[in-house]
């Protein structure tokens, strides 16, 4: 295997080598294009003209030396910004569709702009996607001059735009927007009664930045519309209570990755005795057992402070991937609901949900579809097994020199502890800036503490990424400067040699660059490539180096501190079978990782396509294709809005409970698209009777105020959030050969008891 995978490699590696002869001939061909004599004028007259032949439907290819050439000239003349050989070979391959590679430092932002400007010159928009509203407005202001000097329009949206303000922005050529924004106004038209309250147009070429972020790690998470619900419930304080009766081992057990918790055979006795319910796994006790699965992961597997804080009387979820808070995230309402009910505070019902879409099924609605990222290579099968994308690596403008030194591995999480803090301590000494990835918010609270008490400052970094924080990560590199941050913090944002201070940069870089210390190795070797892409930008000085504990989470859950028993020093360990055994960890959890999303697709892949078909009906209602009357249009748009929550309320229901199907050696997948297929194919008929007795109601009225009277009207207020639905793909794992054991025994005990004459009869 390992033969086939290297030699696949090396096929690639070649074809990738020559995709960048055939760019950098083209880049040639661009640089040949001399426009340094030309005016002002003359460059908008050529922008007009490329625009002309493009509306009149030139190939895009046979205009892109010109426009790349233009776009050269005006980046240089207007901010004073001349791209590398190695930008326009970027450029290149994002027009053509490709995944690329690009280093960070080596200017992604000015990198888009040409193949934007390109696509955009047909008049039918372009969107760049970003991370977070503030590089959206940042990205659109700064390039924002090369685009309006060639006559384009380009603008950002924001969250909580007026309506006028988001049509007019995804109005532009160019609009930077990020993922989610983008996706909750589609979700927010798919509700629309009335065409004039869209904001999108029919999509067209979107460049993905961070794609690796945006196309694997959150593009399973799902966009939810909802109706606004004031509506409050205590009924998961009552589980919270029986799960906290609950001990580890006696009641209940982890499965091998501590991902999933479930009852044995005395906690389903203990269950039932303490809610005064009968057999808890009998299909009349579905929702007892859900609600008390609910309670019990909350209870046992996450974790205040490292899956979530609460903040302002309000739980706040933390970011996976980046050991961020996550703006605007749920968990699944049974669970979320659980998590309020531990910590102890009102809970809130998430109110009927309207839409619902994953990023993934999101972002391919766009015909034509590229992304941009620093770490990519990593996931290179991945993005071609879902995305059919391609990755190709960008050479950098100048040769990476950082140093990458090997993990540093420790026996416990104390000696970790010790040892990085005076790792730190003596490089701060020198001056060198120090830039420091934590693994949560509970971590690098504890680390800066630690600092504090060795009289080291630092700043640290654990909110959301805002202008604010952005600003202070930008200085990471300045003399003296030590920032401990949870994962990624300064996404989007360059971290220069002294802050940008050229004499400062001068004496950095003769202390060997900025220094990047990972507290941890990340599930995906992706992720820790992220964090030491921080250093050794253009060509810099620079260091990594990950110190690792054999009692961090990753370790415990693959067993390797087994390899060790009993062993506990200070000094690090040397024995290269453990370095090899993480990086097999590694690889493991990558391509466990990939398997959650293809199953979670198979989930959503189903409810996409129904979606769409009715959708499709819908827009052609909406924008008047139909031959109807307004009160019909009205009538047949409510009531398809209001039958398809209702499906997806019963697709909800079913994929919670699906993973029982396995009692019965039946596919669960299978049977979830059997039972959503049979719900979907009523949906037709219900959608004509109810249309028709509610025209029969108004007679034919084409009074707005007549709808409003019975109802046909769009939810007063409506509110947006993501779904972590890490919980839900769980759930498969959730029923191991001692719970099935345990089912069958309890209903062969109840049926031994039971008095003759309450046996079924057959």
């Amino acid at each position: 295997m390992n033969i086939a995978v290297k030699l696949l490699q090396k096929f690639r590696d070649r074809d990738t080598q020559n995709k960048l002869k055939v760019y950098q001939d083209k880049v040639e061909l661009i640089r040949k294009r001399n426009l340094e004599a030309w005016d002002d004028q003359r460059l908008q007259a050529e922008s007009l003209r490329l625009q002309k032949e493009a509306k009149s439907g030139t190939p895009l290819d046979e205009l892109l030396v010109d426009a790349y050439a233009l776009v050269c000239k005006a980046a240089k003349r207007k901010l004073g910004l001349q791209p590398y050989d190695v930008q326009i070979m970027a450029a290149i391959a994002l027009h053509e569709r490709f995944l690329i590679e690009q280093h960070t430092g080596e200017g992604k932002t000015l990198s888009a702009v040409m193949p934007a400007y390109l696509n955009a010159l047909t008049g039918e928009g372009v969107h760049v996607l970003t991370f977070n509203d503030y590089l959206a407005n940042r990205d659109a202001e700064w390039m924002g001059p090369i685009y309006r000097f060639l006559g384009l329009k380009v603008n950002s949206v924001q969250a909580g735009m007026s309506l006028s303000e988001k049509r007019e922005a995804y109005a532009a050529d160019i609009t930077y927007v990020t993922a989610k924004e983008a996706g909750f106004d589609y979700l927010r038209d798919t509700i629309a009664l009335n065409e004039a309250d869209t904001v999108h147009r029919p999509f067209h070429y979107v460049i993905v930045d961070e794609a690796d972020s945006l196309l694997l790690d959150e593009a399973r998470v799902p966009l939810v519309i909802a109706s606004e619900s004031g509506s409050s419930s205590n009924d998961g304080i009552r589980f919270a209570e029986v799960a906290r009766q609950l001990e580890q081992v006696e009641h209940y057990d982890f499965d091998e990755s501590k991902r999933n918790v479930y009852l044995n055979e005395a906690g389903s006795a203990k269950v039932e005795s303490l809610l005064g319910c009968d057999n808890l796994y009998e299909s009349h006790n579905n929702h007892l057992l859900s609600s008390l699965n609910c309670a019990l992961h909350a209870e046992s597997l996450l974790k205040k402070d490292v899956d979530y804080i609460v903040r302002d009387g309000k739980i706040e979820l933390i970011d996976e991937y980046t050991g961020r808070v996550a703006e605007n995230r749920h968990l699944p309402d049974g669970l979320q609901a659980a998590l309020t009910a531990k910590e102890g505070l009102q809970s809130t019902s998430g109110g009927k949900v309207l839409g619902t879409i994953t990023l993934q099924h999101f972002l391919s609605l766009y015909p034509k579809a590229c992304g941009m990222t620093a770490t990519a290579h990593a996931s290179a099968m991945e993005f071609e097994a879902i995305y059919e994308l391609q990755v190709v690596q960008i050479p950098p403008n100048r040769q990476n020199i950082r140093i990458d030194h090997p993990l540093r591995i420790y026996t416990h999480k104390e000696a970790k502890l010790k040892a990085l803090v005076q790792e730190i301590s003596s490089v701060h000494v020198t001056g060198r800036p120090i830039l420091i990835g934590t693994s949560s918010v509970e971590e690098s609270d504890m680390l800066a503490e630690a600092l504090a008490v060795a009289d080291v400052p630092c700043h640290v970094l654990n909110a959301k990424n805002d202008a604010k924080e952005a600003e202070i990560i930008a200085k990471a590199g300045e003399i003296g400067a030590v920032t401990v941050s949870t994962n990624m913090a300064g996404r989007g944002v360059d971290i220069r040699l002294g802050g940008g201070n050229p004499t400062q940069a001068e004496v950095v870089a003769k202390l060997g660059g900025l220094y990047v210390i990972g507290t941890h190795v990340n599930e995906s070797v992706r992720i820790d490539n992220q964090l030491r892409g921080r250093s050794g930008r253009q060509g810099d000085p620079g260091a990594s180096v990950f110190f690792v504990s054999l009692e961090d989470e990753l370790m415990l859950r693959f067993g390797i501190d087994k390899w060790v028993r009993g062993l506990r020093q200070d000094e690090p360990l040397e024995e290269p079978v453990l370095h090899n055994k993480i990086s097999h960890i590694q690889r493991v959890a990558m391509a466990q990782n990939f398997h959650i999303r293809q199953e979670l697709n198979y989930y959503s892949d189903m409810v996409e396509d129904q979606r769409r078909i009715l959708y499709e009906e819908r827009l052609g209602i909406l924008k008047g294709k139909k031959p109807m009357s307004p009160s019909e249009q009205r009538v047949r748009l409510f009531y398809i809005d209001e039958f398809w929550a209702d499906h997806l309320a019963y697709v909800s229901y079913i994929r919670e409970g699906i993973h029982l199907e396995s009692l019965a050696s039946r596919n669960p997948i299978d049977e979830f698209h059997m039972q959503i297929t049979e719900a979907y194919d009523q949906i037709a008929a219900k959608i004509d009777s109810e249309s028709a007795n509610m025209l029969i109601k108004l007679g034919g009225s084409n009074d707005p105020a007549k709808w409003e009277e019975f109802g046909l009207k769009s939810p007063t207020s409506t509110r947006t959030y993501m779904i972590n639905d890490q919980y839900i793909q769980n759930k498969r794992s959730s029923w191991t050969t001692e719970t099935i054991m345990a089912y069958y025994l309890r209903k062969i005990l109840r049926l031994a008891v039971w008095p003759i004459h309450r046996l079924p009869k057959y």
